[in-house]
């Protein structure tokens, strides 16, 4: 790509290069005043595919047609449904199929891998996060520790950023996770910061976690579908994520789970146990025992969401048609090209918080305002854009690089600079 201009030409110019442009037309944009918004928002809510309705139809067709047979005849038997999903889900998560399901809901999910995990003992029962954590992470982790009866203060140990900074150094999570030694239990961190936008370094991360005998879990809810990842590769220990957000799979959309091989096998690993999750060759026997399915499907709990998963089928095939390494490299030229514009002279005089490094952040960057925040928001609502506020002080701005194109960098540009 040629050098960022500030001319309108330029952002045309790369919009008719781009190859992703096509796939613009693939997604339902809102509208306000009949004229399409600029959705900058996908780190919150992906955008409706246009092929949901007819993927939504086909199985409300089958629930008419054939009720209960619907779970073993029709186009989808659901019976299976979420394998349908799992060998695109591990090609975005750079995972064996047999080490991803696609269940529950993120928090849910976390919940339950966190319990499968987190054994503490007497002298190795410290768990590190970072500080400002996504409240929901914040949460589980603190309830589980009360579930072992353990003191959240007292176990719960968060890096922050250096005064002054708001994002933190990886040497510096580095230098705790080894500081902390063999009382460390479980690194569990978010894979890019929410708030922030800053993306860990999660290789390095799970290998000195498992330098000092300690396990590396991650909240990819902002990671999947925006970076490329390679859990297995990394060796990561186990993941969850949600599916709304960069994946496009609706409000409320089912979550995805990742544990390594070396648990997926392990019929033994404790886990809570539900009937999905049990061996199919036991399951209708409706007896006792749990026997577990020697997959990341042990973990399943409840029958498999059809109707919820419907829209996440239909937008993770898009995913496999374009691959990650191009969806990376559209979405570095669409926030490089972003950042540059907000540097110009007569824009914002909002701080950018995300790192400057194109490797370590995703599809969003953070402006930080040290006050009119919400009034800077309301504006650009006003003048149909969509972005989102998180206190204190920061918009996120997030142009996903399936829908978003260089032309609406461009036109969020000169708002921003005529504003």
């Amino acid at each position: 790509m040629q050098p960022f201009s500030t001319d309108l030409s330029f952002a045309r110019s790369c919009d008719q290069q781009d190859p992703l442009a096509t796939y613009r037309d693939r997604f339902h944009f809102p509208l306000k005043d009949e004229k399409p918004v600029i959705y900058f928002c996908g780190n919150s809510l992906g955008l409706q595919g246009k092929a949901v309705q007819a993927a939504v139809q086909t199985e409300l067709d089958s629930w008419r047609e054939l009720a209960i047979d619907g779970f073993r005849r029709g186009p989808h038997p659901w019976l299976y449904y979420q394998e349908y999903l799992t060998p695109a889900m591990a090609r975005i998560v750079g995972a064996e199929p047999h080490e991803v399901t696609i269940m529950n809901t993120l928090t849910v999910n976390l919940h339950l891998l966190l319990l499968s995990f987190y054994r503490p003992t007497a002298t190795r029962n410290l768990i590190l996060m970072e500080k400002g954590a996504f409240p929901s992470d914040q949460y589980a982790v603190e309830t589980l520790v009360r579930h072992y009866g353990l003191s959240p203060d007292a176990v719960i140990v968060e890096v922050e950023p250096a005064e002054g900074e708001f994002c933190i150094q990886p040497d510096a999570l580095l230098e705790k996770i080894h500081e902390l030694g063999d009382r460390l239990a479980m690194v569990m961190i978010g894979g890019i910061q929410y708030y922030t936008g800053q993306f860990f370094p999660i290789a390095s991360i799970t290998a000195a976690a498992h330098a000092v005998g300690a396990i590396a879990g991650f909240d990819l809810a902002h990671a999947v579908g925006n970076v490329p990842l390679s859990l297995h590769d990394w060796n990561v220990d186990f993941a969850a994520w949600c599916t709304y957000k960069y994946l496009n799979g609706g409000p409320g959309a089912v979550g995805g789970l990742y544990v390594h091989d070396r648990y997926a096998r392990d019929t033994n690993h404790p886990r809570l146990g539900g009937w999905w999750g049990n061996d199919e060759k036991t399951r209708f026997r409706m007896e006792k025992g749990f026997i577990p399915k020697p997959t990341a499907g042990g973990w399943n709990i409840s029958t498999a969401q059809v109707l919820n998963m419907c829209a996440l089928k239909s937008s993770i095939e898009i995913f496999d048609e374009v691959g990650m390494d191009a969806i990376r490299k559209k979405s570095q030229q669409l926030t490089g090209y972003l950042s540059y514009l907000l540097q110009q002279p007569g824009t914002w005089d909002g701080i950018q918080i995300t790192p400057d490094d194109p490797e370590q952040r995703g599809a969003q960057l953070s402006l930080y305002f040290r006050e009119n925040g919400p009034t800077t928001f309301e504006q650009l609502t006003a003048r149909n854009v969509v972005v989102d506020y998180r206190e204190p002080g920061v918009i996120r701005i997030a142009p996903a690089p399936l829908y978003c194109s260089f032309e609406d960098v461009h036109t969020f540009y000169s708002i921003v600079k005529n504003s």
